[in-house]
């Protein structure tokens, strides 16, 4: 049972600090644009463009970071990015106290948070596939996958109830501090983490900026679920503002119905996640990318057909679980062959070059849905994104890959006695 298995005192650090910033993120769930709407009044237009706009600058700046972080240690990058997105997102309540914040606040702080994530994630990447063996690296990812969404479930209720009670930055004030306690969560990780050292293939030279997505679209089965992943994220992320301004605005739910629209459905994400090591030993690798990869993209139509009172948010709720218990099936299988198939010194480079073309994806996307809401309505950008989609299984991988990455030295995180 992979989830009695256990992988060192070592992860457990680093997932006790990932759960923590989970569950303060998950409080914090949709809190910019809840904050946009209900403090700021803002029109669907600039919802969608503070999810768009932060993304894309993060991703600007996250750029020439992939290859610095790729030969520096990564734990102490991960506790800069920790301390990065608290001391950001604890200016929005101090504003707020003091009757100053602005839209282009939430936007600088949304672009920080961004370039943040990014970086962490690279770097937290290429930790774990030196923290783990390569055959926990599915189980490793499992656990993470599930902590997520068992946050979510637990988060956006909470933080609804919170809002409801103790004004709208609360979550915010609880998203920064789960940031601090993680940055001592990966400092107390004990183990000497080496300095990593350039090979004569990994030089530096004027493309290493390209170097990540250059392994991505040269790699026959990362390309094709590239591909994939940019357009599936970037159209559900893109209706995350639009289903706010419909719930919020248009349709009335209450913050605290808005909360539990997706916490509910995460209970679909803590099934999916346990069951991933099972039903890959059992189906095989390829069969749950390429099936339930297309699964994902069948339920997002759903969101069009929601109406005012219960069966509005039963409607809300049945898709969710839909969409997430797929998503939370294939993620961790995606995570695991993406770290199998790059080798550990260009990790860091794929991770960011993922990150930031997701980011891309969704910035895009996220700035054409609040154009076409802005011309028609809501409900309209959700039904394109929802038809759009149905396309993406078209861009998965036709047949099992065969390629495999060169055989790589172990790598050297060794423990203190």
């Amino acid at each position: 049972m992979s989830a009695r298995r256990s992988l060192g005192r070592r992860f457990g650090w680093l997932w006790a600090s990932y759960a923590v910033s989970a569950y303060g993120s998950g409080l914090g769930f949709g809190a910019l644009p809840l904050i946009a709407v209900l403090v700021l009044g803002a029109s669907p237009a600039q919802v969608s463009v503070l999810a768009a706009l932060g993304p894309a600058v993060g991703a600007l700046i996250a750029l020439p970071l992939g290859p610095w972080v790729e030969f520096h240690r990564k734990r102490p990058v991960m506790i800069a990015m920790d301390l990065a997105r608290f001391a950001a997102l604890l200016t929005i309540p101090i504003a707020y106290a003091l009757g100053r914040l602005s839209f282009g606040q939430l936007l600088v702080v949304s672009a920080v948070v961004a370039t943040a994530r990014i970086a962490f994630n690279a770097a937290s990447g290429a930790f774990l596939k030196a923290l783990v063996r390569p055959d926990d690296l599915l189980v490793a990812n499992a656990r993470f996958e599930s902590t997520t969404w068992s946050a979510i479930a637990l988060g956006p209720p909470l933080g609804g109830a919170a809002v409801g009670l103790f004004g709208p930055v609360v979550t915010i004030v609880a998203d920064a501090l789960s940031y601090l306690l993680s940055a001592l969560g990966i400092a107390a990780i004990r183990g000497h983490e080496d300095h990593p050292r350039r090979t004569a293939a990994a030089r530096l030279r004027a493309g290493e900026l390209l170097d990540g997505w250059r392994h991505l679209l040269t790699h026959p089965g990362l390309r094709a679920l590239y591909l994939n992943q940019l357009l599936v994220s970037g159209l559900i992320m893109a209706t995350e503002p639009l289903l706010a301004v419909l719930l919020l605005g248009e349709l009335g739910f209450p913050p605290w119905q808005y909360g539990l629209a997706f916490a509910v459905p995460c209970v679909g994400g803590l099934i999916g996640s346990r069951l991933a090591r099972r039903v890959v030993a059992r189906c095989g690798q390829h069969r749950i990318i390429s099936t339930v990869g297309a699964l994902r993209a069948i339920w997002l139509i759903g969101l069009a057909v929601v109406q005012p009172g219960v069966i509005g948010l039963a409607t809300v709720i049945a898709v969710e679980f839909a969409i997430i218990i797929c998503m939370s099936l294939y993620n961790p299988v995606l995570a695991t062959y993406r770290l199998e198939q790059t080798p550990k010194d260009r990790v860091v480079r794929t991770l960011s070059a993922w990150s930031i073309g997701s980011g891309a994806a969704i910035a895009i996307l996220s700035a054409l849905g609040g154009l076409l809401a802005e011309v028609t309505s809501a409900r309209t950008a959700i039904t394109v994104a929802g038809l759009v989609i149905l396309a993406s299984p078209l861009l998965l991988p036709r047949r099992p890959d065969t390629h495999r990455p060169a055989p790589e030295r172990a790598e050297r995180i060794s423990t203190i006695a």
